[in-house]
């Protein structure tokens, strides 16, 4: 597909219409009910700003790829995905603690930083968690607003309804699993699996492709292909997210360096190195894992473990892996040639990033 950064450029700013579109529409309701709900609009208005943009690409190609015909009912039903994005970040930072997200403060401590600045009544920390989680429970309910409503015809959002709803139910069931496990002080290299299954893989490809395709009405061909590109390509997705949560560089990721080792992810890389790590090695990982003080010489120290130990060169191998597997699953003569082309591309800007 010729110039595709261009293309893709294209596509986030026609997402971005549709949300700003959309939030425009929505907002007067709620501020009709008091004008003191304009900062909890403010602050999903501007998650909604940047990202990546890659479920909303991967299911409009989804549709296209499966012949639908594009215009402005799969540009909204896929910007739909951007709210439940939205919706699970803004509760994936309560939940980890975070402090920044996109460079920019969470939205918990945005409004625990509010209440302070306001000297309201209670616990600033209560009061931004709160706020966070309804303003994550708006996008969400919002989720179904924008997807119902995009223009597509009834017998197709029948179609799209199963997939969206399994979609969100196996982003909870793996965000469940997630916060088990790190309660739990981790696992085998198999369970971390079990998480990333559910929590990202399935989440940010395999269903934005299965949604496009359902939209577009395509043959089970299409779907058992999109699955077996969007499996190992969502692994080795998170794999990749796994590797910058610890080495990434803070300009680029937007959040502090080692932020996922403060907060105890129990990630395929860690448990990799609790693996093959000695003694010495496990030991420290133990010490530095949910250690909220971690500075940078402890952390340099485990990303030492990491690299010595061989878990980040078997995690490096296994994204190769799973990349070349995802793009030979789209030889497949029912998908259309321009939808493969900007999947492969989509593949390698999914996997070979620094942010």
């Amino acid at each position: 597909m010729p110039d595709f950064d261009a293309a893709l450029a294209r596509l986030r700013e026609r997402i971005q219409a549709a949300l700003d579109d959309f939030l425009n529409q929505h907002a007067q309701p709620l501020l009709a009910i008091s004008p003191d709900l304009q900062p909890a609009l403010s602050a999903l208005s501007d998650m909604l700003r940047g990202g990546k943009r890659l479920r909303p690409a991967f299911c409009y190609w989804g549709f296209v790829g499966a012949g639908g015909q594009v215009g402005d009912p799969i540009i909204k039903a896929a910007a739909a995905l951007e709210l439940l994005q939205a919706s699970a970040l803004i509760h994936d930072d309560v939940m980890d603690n975070s402090d920044t997200r996109r460079g920019a403060p969470a939205v918990h401590r945005r409004f625990a930083e509010l209440h302070g600045e306001q000297q309201w009544n209670g616990a600033p920390e209560s009061f931004g968690a709160a706020a966070a989680i309804l303003i994550g429970d708006l996008a969400l309910v919002w989720t179904d607003a924008m997807l119902f409503d995009s223009g597509f015809e009834d017998k197709a959002l029948r179609r799209a309804k199963p997939v969206f709803d399994a979609m969100r139910a196996e982003l909870m069931a793996g965000q469940f699993l997630d916060v088990l496990e790190q309660s739990r002080g981790g696992g085998s290299v198999q369970r971390a699996l079990r998480v990333m299954r559910f929590k990202t893989t399935a989440y940010t490809i395999e269903r934005p492709l299965h949604l496009g395709a359902a939209l577009a009405g395509a043959e089970s061909a299409v779907l058992e292909a999109y699955t077996a590109f969007g499996v190992p390509l969502g692994e080795a997705f998170q794999l990749r997210d796994d590797v910058l949560g610890v080495f990434g560089d803070t300009t680029l990721t937007g959040k502090p360096a080692g932020d996922d080792v403060r907060e105890g992810k129990r990630t395929i890389l860690i448990a990799l190195a609790q693996e093959r790590g000695n003694s010495s090695q496990r030991s420290l990982l133990e010490r530095q894992l949910g250690n909220p003080e971690l500075d940078a010489v402890g952390l340099t120290q485990v990303q030492e473990v990491l690299r010595d130990s061989g878990a980040l060169a078997e995690v490096e191998l296994r994204i190769a892996r799973n990349r070349e597997a995802a793009l030979s699953a789209l030889q497949l003569p029912q998908l259309a040639g321009d939808a493969v082309t900007a999947l492969q591309d989509l593949a390698l800007a999914a996997t070979d990033r620094s942010a």
